[in-house]
């Protein structure tokens, strides 16, 4: 079969449709289609490695856009390329891509996404291993993030913030609705007890300094 024209598509200007014997045959990316120029002879197996090409770059740059939006993990990637139909092999050479280009890597996910919850979301050391182990991230990944994990702080940091919604509300009230706050992100009781306590002395002491 003869390449007859390679023309881009009106939709989608990074695609080009390709022509086999004056007729349209299938399309590729422009990445791809460069290989290609008019009058030269394909047979089967080249057509089919084309497509197989065709697909693994579809499936990164699937891939990219994902990441651009927010760092992902192994699993996050695979997972959404298996909703899009992409095949194992696509799958597989997309990872292996952006491994080798420095874009996916779960040690660094799991480190900046335990730095993020820190920063802005607390919770506990086991809430924040549940979160990675269901985004995928294996165990020993998981350990080096969560090393420097310090849960009394974290509580403290987040019921610091949530005390001054809470500080008219009676002793019993206030410790009830801090504690379960707590307890809904992880937290162990005893964590839990002990800066609630600490937050509403410090509330009030706060409160007596200011009346």
């Amino acid at each position: 079969m003869k390449v007859t024209a390679l023309k881009l598509q009106t939709r989608n200007q990074s695609r080009v449709n390709v022509y086999l014997d004056g007729e349209f045959a299938f399309g590729l990316a422009k990445i791809e289609a460069v290989r290609l120029r008019i009058g030269q002879e394909l047979d089967e197996a080249a057509i089919d490695w084309l497509k197989a090409a065709d697909e693994c770059e579809e499936a990164y740059q699937r891939a990219t856009r994902l990441i651009a939006r927010r760092p992902r993990s192994e699993t996050e990637i695979r997972q959404n390329l298996e909703k899009h139909k992409a095949s194992e092999a696509a799958i597989q050479a997309t990872l292996d891509r952006l491994r080798n280009a420095g874009l996916v890597d779960d040690q660094a996910f799991a480190k900046l996404w335990v730095e993020n919850r820190s920063a802005f979301r607390p919770r506990s050391k086991r809430a924040l291993r549940a979160e990675l182990r269901q985004k995928g991230v294996a165990p020993e990944a998981l350990g080096e993030a969560l090393a420097e994990t310090n849960d009394a702080e974290a509580a403290y940091q987040l019921a610091a913030k949530r005390a001054p919604r809470l500080h008219t509300l009676p002793h019993p009230e206030f410790r009830r609705k801090l504690g379960d706050y707590l307890a809904r992100r992880g937290f162990d009781y005893d964590i839990v007890e002990s800066v609630v306590k600490r937050v509403w002395q410090e509330v009030h002491e706060s409160s007596a300094e200011q009346s």
